[in-house]
């Protein structure tokens, strides 16, 4: 059996209104090996905690949820050191990455050093026939349990579709996803580039002569 090599961590977010300094809910979701190893989800406290009634219908999260919960700074200090360097996994990564880097800026806290890579577009190139990649046709699709717009949920969630994608493509491990047509993009402090990819086209029949 394949195993897809090296670490990394889902991530994903859930923020009180429509900016991308609004985050209320982070999960994370650690990958070593093949296999999710632990998956968290902490509360969090926004700066300016005005919730949006739309987004609290999402998630379920409300301004009273979070009145005791840490502000950003203090949920990254305790995950700070075990992100950096590794790979970033988030199912559309423009939102979730577009997240960290605004809170981190906002607060004035150093972006870590990190590649990183959207599960979407890994999605779309290992399963181009579908519909559908949300993260919940995705999850339904593969038989992944989810709690959908929980932050926890969904980062387990995006972990394991990412693992799934990997070994649909055959790969050994995430780096190698580039031999697909996806770049990795990065998040660092002297600079960003985003994921690339787009979408791949179905595959056709292979005919055998």
């Amino acid at each position: 059996m394949t195993v897809i090599s090296g670490h990394a961590v889902a991530i994903d977010f859930e923020t009180a209104n429509e900016t991308r300094t609004s985050a209320c809910s982070i999960g994370v979701a650690w990958i070593e090996n093949g296999r999710v190893t632990g998956t968290e989800e902490h509360l969090i406290r926004p700066r300016e905690p005005r919730f949006n009634p739309f987004n609290s219908a999402i998630h379920g999260i409300r301004e009273e949820d979070v009145a005791d919960a840490p502000e950003f700074p203090e949920v990254w200090a305790a995950l700070r050191e075990r992100v950096q360097g590794r790979l970033i996994l988030a199912h559309n990564a423009a939102f979730d990455v577009s997240v960290l880097r605004h809170t981190l800026t906002d607060y004035g806290l150093d972006l870590p050093a990190c590649d990183y890579l959207c599960t979407v577009m890994m999605a779309r190139r290992a399963w181009p026939a579908l519909t559908g990649h949300r993260l919940n046709h995705l999850a339904d699709f593969l038989g992944i349990a989810l709690h959908h717009h929980h932050a926890g949920s969904d980062a387990e969630a995006c972990g394991r579709i990412a693992l799934a994608a990997a070994l649909e493509m055959g790969l050994g491990g995430f780096g190698e996803v580039e031999r697909t047509g996806i770049r990795l993009g990065c998040i660092s402090p002297g600079g960003n580039s985003p994921c690339k990819g787009g979408k791949a086209s179905p595959r056709r029949p292979r005919v055998v002569a």
